[in-house]
């Protein structure tokens, strides 16, 4: 039976340190599908490892405390993984914040070497405890099928404990310290009492308090928390600013300024755009698909406060970050939805006359938000003469996404401009009613809003042409941005 434990609770511990470890990479490069990727890779690599040392060690050391002792080890470097993590992830993303694509993509394996190498021994268990239970080769197939099943079972238990509670229970810090406790336990009990010292060591960790996931760069952290979708901090700067980060921090998600609900940013051309259809009053209705911690939908209660607005956001947390440190306010015209976009959009019966799209995962725009399909479905939930406008974000002079978006959004509506607000973000409108700059400058909007409205106004040209129209069959959203940092940094090393 401690075999079979031992089993279990390595099966456990190597699947959810798994999850757990995307969890260490996300506040620093986010949560796309290539860190996934990586993560998987480097995963399935130390276990391949793992099974072809454990079966070496196995015929020459079949013996129980050898095995032991190689958990033991195992789970002491888990332990350490989310302590040891930060200096290199830091130096990762500096790397990043230099576009240095070669710095950043070594760094990054680097760290998930951390984990590769106390999984690599973890990986030893399942071949070795099968060298040892077996008394005869007639029951080799029984025994190494009973033990692999229940180290399956208990990967699936870690996978759903990790991902399902303990991440946003108890923190990523001691999520690892759980997954490494268990197995260490275990072992501990097939040894000496000495041994039993590792397993006390990594529970009296648990009573080290988390730090701040990373540095803030002078600027003060009001709150960070790790929700069920990703890392989210509040930071302060100097100036009294705060910021919303989500994630790897590379952009900014949310702005609150104690003085103003204007930013200087793209949020701002939100509130002069719509007007572009000529309809001369803002939008009675709109839906934010993506709405963070409510810069948007803060500027709208000031300055048209009789519009509704649907703020979406998959994330419940951010709204609460919002009405705590943006000053994002309930009211009867603010209808909060934690929903993804799509589905919302699907399901709701509304129609708008405006529909703002802003869904990051930085520097990711969810692909099944830029498809000719989710396009359709805009179209359909607006009323006659509505619009939507996407904040499409891309790294400097690169304008292949954008480029594939104007062309979708064109595949479905008659008209498309664009507003190249920032060197790093674009705003794309489209509408089946003409849209102009003349509607914007001329639009009778409030007295501090009359700058911003010519600036938009001054702006506004074509869309971006030659881009491939993009389906929810085929929308390399992620292959895009990656060369598009790709070549910006080759760019930049000339």
């Amino acid at each position: 039976m401690p075999l079979e434990a031992l089993v279990f609770t390595v099966g456990l511990s190597t699947l959810g340190a798994e999850i757990a470890a995307t969890r260490l990479l996300a506040p620093f490069f986010g949560t796309s599908t290539v860190i996934w990727a990586n993560t998987i890779a480097v995963v399935l690599l130390a276990l391949a490892a793992g099974y072809k040392l454990g079966g070496m060690l196995g015929d020459r050391r079949p013996s129980m405390a050898a095995l032991c002792t190689t958990v033991l080890v195992g789970s002491a470097l888990l332990a350490v993984t989310p302590f040891i993590a930060h200096p290199f992830l830091s130096l990762s993303v500096s790397a990043f914040d230099e576009v240095s694509v070669g710095a950043f993509a070594a760094s990054l394996f680097g760290t998930l070497v951390l984990v590769a190498v106390p999984l690599l021994l973890l990986g030893t268990v399942s071949p070795w405890a099968t060298r040892i239970a077996l008394s005869s080769v007639e029951e080799a197939g029984a025994v190494s099928g009973r033990l692999y099943a229940i180290s399956t079972v208990g990967s699936l238990i870690g996978v759903f404990f990790v991902a399902l509670w303990a991440i946003e229970a108890i923190g990523s810090q001691r999520t690892f310290l759980v997954l490494a406790v268990l197995p260490a336990a275990v072992a501990a009990a097939g040894l000496s009492a000495r041994a039993a010292l590792v397993p006390i060591a990594l529970v009296a960790a648990f009573f080290i308090p988390p730090g701040a996931t990373k540095s803030a760069d002078g600027a003060r952290v009001l709150y960070e928390t790790e929700t069920p979708y990703q890392y989210a901090r509040v930071v302060q700067q100097e100036d009294g600013d705060r910021l919303l980060e989500l994630n790897e921090g590379q952009a900014i998600h949310s702005l609150w300024r104690a003085d103003t609900v204007l930013t200087g940013g793209y949020w701002d051309g939100f509130l002069t755009m719509p007007f572009a259809t000529g309809s001369g009053r803002p939008p009675a209705r709109i839906a934010a698909l993506g709405t963070a911690a409510g810069t948007v939908p803060r500027a709208y209660s000031k300055y048209y406060p009789e519009t509704v607005i649907d703020a979406v956001d998959i994330d419940p947390e951010l709204f609460k970050i919002g009405h705590r440190y943006f000053g994002l306010q309930a009211r009867p015209q603010l209808r909060e939805h934690t929903q993804d976009a799509r589905p919302f959009l699907r399901q709701t019966n509304e129609r708008y006359d405006a529909i703002f799209v802003d869904a990051y995962r930085q520097p990711y725009i969810p692909f099944y938000l830029t498809t000719k399909e989710f396009f359709e479905l805009v179209q359909d939930r607006l009323n006659p003469g509505g619009s939507v406008i996407v904040n499409i974000g891309h790294p400097n002079d690169s304008p292949a996404l954008e480029q594939a978006m104007s062309a979708t959004m064109g595949a479905v509506f008659k008209h498309v401009v664009r507003d190249p607000i920032r060197s790093q973000n674009s705003l794309v409108m489209a509408s089946d009613t003409p849209l102009s700059a003349s509607a914007i400058a001329s639009a009778s909007v409030p007295s501090d809003l009359q700058t911003l409205a010519q600036d938009n106004a001054g702006r506004l040209e074509p869309p971006l042409r030659g881009g491939n129209v993009f389906t929810d069959d085929r929308a390399p959203v992620e292959w895009l941005i990656d060369a598009s940092i790709v070549s910006y940094a080759a760019e930049e090393t000339r």
